[in-house]
């Protein structure tokens, strides 16, 4: 039995938003932080599993579609300020470590 064709539909959301909104916004930043956006997001997001995108129009009730989106923009988007604070939060305490005499 083949299950290849199994996935979470939040994948394809979290991806498309991270594309489409913070990709912009975080220009900065490299593939590493977008991928563990990903991760970070999803962990928090229920999982709906599908096997194809047309089964999403028959299993969801009217304005889930939406509610879906709004969740996810709001769980990617905490995730990048988390992830991002982070990293800055790393990298200045490695500029302190750098500045320390031996």
């Amino acid at each position: 039995m083949n299950f290849a064709s199994l996935y979470n539909y939040y994948e394809h959301l979290v991806f498309d938003h991270i594309q489409r909104e913070l990709m912009p916004r975080y220009a900065d930043q490299d593939e590493e932080f977008f991928l563990d956006v990903a991760c970070y997001s999803l962990t928090r997001l229920p999982a709906r599993y599908i096997r194809h995108e047309i089964d999403m129009i028959y299993y969801l009730a009217p304005g889930e579609q939406e509610e879906m989106e709004k969740r996810v923009a709001s769980t990617v988007d905490a995730a990048a300020k988390f992830i991002h604070a982070r990293q800055q939060q790393t990298q200045r305490e490695e500029a302190r470590g750098a500045k320390t005499p031996d």
